[in-house]
């Protein structure tokens, strides 16, 4: 873990920002007469809070080491929900962390590890999922979208065409409908 300043930064970095894990999403270096500035936007990888701040050159941030894995869902342990890699490890994470990721049923999740800890899981970007409820097509019309429940209980818009117990594929990060799937 190193200590650089703030005009070490780049995009991407994951850095601890009081006492939060954050990625930098935004970096700009801002020069005047008397001194430089640093223009930051911090992502807390957490929360998915973005927090604008604006550092002096030689403030220190920790600079955290970070690996991302890929990952399949196991079972639930307690407070935890625990996932494993193809080659076996198990790696837990809480439970309030995961809980929007898991009900996107997918054969692999990315995992980010910060110091051999899983902190946090991603779905993969589109999902195929069922229809479990929605309005019924009306004849003659082809273009639109209608509200559609899931069978994870997530309520996307969906192309008119589909009925019930269509599989469609949805942009698990935007909720949008991208096609129906045979």
């Amino acid at each position: 873990m190193a200590q650089p300043g703030a005009m070490d930064l780049r995009k991407g970095y994951l850095v601890m920002s009081q006492g939060r894990i954050c990625s930098v999403i935004y970096w700009n270096l801002w020069k005047s007469d008397r001194r430089s500035r640093v223009q930051l936007k911090l992502k807390d990888i957490l929360s998915g809070r973005i927090a604008e701040v604006t550092a002096q050159a030689d403030d220190k941030y920790e600079v955290l080491e970070s690996e991302t894995i890929d990952l399949n869902h196991s079972y639930k342990d307690g407070n935890d929900e625990v996932f494993y890699t193809p080659a076996g490890e198990e790696y837990p994470c809480p439970a309030a962390a995961v809980e929007d990721v898991i009900k996107w049923k997918a054969d692999l999740y990315k995992g980010l590890l910060v110091d051999g800890k899983l902190i946090t899981v991603e779905p993969p970007q589109s999902v195929v999922a069922t229809v479990a409820d929605t309005a019924p097509a009306i004849k003659g019309v082809m273009n639109g979208l209608k509200d559609a429940v899931l069978d994870n209980g997530m309520t996307v818009k969906v192309g008119m065409v589909i009925n019930v117990g269509d599989r469609v594929r949805i942009n698990t990060e935007t909720l949008e409908y991208r096609e129906r799937v045979s």
